[in-house]
């Protein structure tokens, strides 16, 4: 948990024990108050939709829910951040928005809220949030702008966030007797050795398709295996010997994927793990509740979990969605009560219960929790690694992503060389960050 989090903890917890019971009902200033929320069509989120109810009992605080595809969702939210007065009072928003948002001076900083004995909930537990989806997606700042560090603030909460977890089949790893891989060798080592076992099925579904998705699959390597894209001064290092092992990586598992590979985005990849086409899946976790759905799935019952492969480190993805109070937000505090209250270890919990994704380290190690949802314990373990830097989350990264996976794209579909891609890609980034301004201190 970062340092400014702690300290705002301590201390409007101190702050709520001097102020005695005159806070028996904290909700009782805002009964009746309407926020008007933000979120995407994303399973976390119609999740949320079923506690809902229960929150304006609890509070008699109502929310009105304006549910939009998460893309359509940072379109409006950009028009409705510029006004005087916006509609909005609490947003979802996807982790590489956080930059932007912030740099526009369009999110509240949240410390004056927590340092508010009025508002504040003393049996928070903010060391509880899960310490990389905080820094991934819910500070700015830093030596590097976007990760915790001197002079470091908190803008948004982690909820609706996500890593990535390895399924495999359980019937066909006991069948040929194959070990659960634990590092990427023994990984490496499945993922072309299944189809010979088991002919016409792949041994690991992955992205691949141009763009996003070739990045995306790119990047959940390269952490693992040593990479970055940048060094600590801005210098493209992605065509180093680690980003060329991750790239090499991603093709062999492309090469001995299902039919169609090269060709799958996340909702390709994910359908061909649930029809029973591949025997393993690396990828988020919000995949998960559709494994054990007898409608989306043939393979009910016989999928296992597992945390990320290590490599030279462990290094599993964060990502997602946090939710914030715009600055232009007609009822703040009553919009961080239902911050709050959604982020608690009580709001939390039912979230998850009702399908959605633990933003708490207790959620995940719960046993109601666990019960409905047995994997839930293995994912609270891999999120003891979660990599908040597996990216970078920087203004110009849009045009990076896009450049990356195209090049990517041309390796898997056209065998261009590994080393000459990712020269041309950092030689093009350069330019970018060069552009952008990076260098101008150098």
């Amino acid at each position: 948990m970062s340092t400014l989090v702690k300290t705002i903890v301590v201390t409007f917890a101190a702050l709520l024990l001097s102020v005695g019971t005159t806070l028996a009902n904290p909700y009782a200033p805002y009964k009746g108050t309407t926020v008007v929320a933000n979120f995407p069509a994303h399973p976390h989120y119609h999740a949320v939709m079923k506690v809902l109810p229960q929150f304006t009992k609890e509070t008699g605080i109502r929310v009105e829910v304006d549910l939009l595809q998460y893309l359509k969702m940072r379109e409006k939210q950009t028009l409705e951040l510029t006004k005087r007065k916006g509609d909005y009072d609490l947003i979802a928003y996807v982790v590489f928005s956080k930059a932007d948002y912030v740099y526009a001076d369009q999110l509240e900083n949240l410390a004056r809220f927590f340092m508010n004995p009025k508002l504040a909930d003393p049996d928070y537990d903010a060391n509880d949030l899960i310490d990389g989806y905080v820094k991934n997606i819910g500070v700015v700042g830093g030596t590097k702008g976007y990760l915790p560090g001197p002079l470091h603030s908190v803008y948004g909460i982690p909820f609706g966030s996500e890593t990535s977890v390895l399924g495999y089949r359980k019937d066909i790893f006991a069948k040929h007797n194959l070990k659960v891989p634990e590092s990427y060798d023994e990984l490496m080592g499945l993922v072309c050795k299944i189809p010979e076992l088991e002919p016409g099925m792949g041994g690991l579904a992955s992205r691949a398709a141009s763009g996003h998705q070739a990045s995306h699959a790119f990047l959940l390597h390269l952490a693992p295996l040593g990479g970055r894209i940048f060094d600590d001064k801005w210098n493209p290092i992605v065509n180093n010997a680690a980003g060329v092992k991750a790239a090499q990586a991603l093709k062999k598992i492309v090469d001995c994927g299902p039919e169609g590979a090269k060709t799958f985005a996340f909702a390709e990849a994910g359908n061909a793990f649930l029809q029973g086409r591949t025997a393993m899946f690396l990828d988020s976790t919000v995949f998960a509740s559709s494994v054990e759905d007898p409608k989306k799935s043939k393979i009910v019952g016989k999928v296992g979990w597992a945390p990320h492969p290590k490599g030279v480190r462990r290094g599993s993805q964060t990502g997602g969605f946090g939710i914030a109070i715009p600055k232009n937000a007609q009822n703040k505090e009553a919009a961080f009560l239902f911050m709050q209250w959604l982020t608690s270890k009580h709001g939390d919990k039912l979230v998850a219960l009702a399908g959605g994704n633990p933003s708490r380290y207790s959620t995940h190690a719960d046993p109601d929790v666990n019960a409905k949802y047995p994997y839930m314990k293995v994912f609270g373990e891999a999120l003891k690694h979660a990599d908040p830097d597996w990216r970078p989350i920087i203004p110009v990264w849009g045009k990076i992503n896009a450049d990356l996976g195209t090049a990517l794209s041309k390796v898997l579909t056209e065998n261009l060389d590994i080393q000459e891609a990712l020269d041309g890609v950092a030689e093009r980034t350069r330019a970018i960050m060069e552009q952008a301004g990076y260098y101008s201190w150098n």
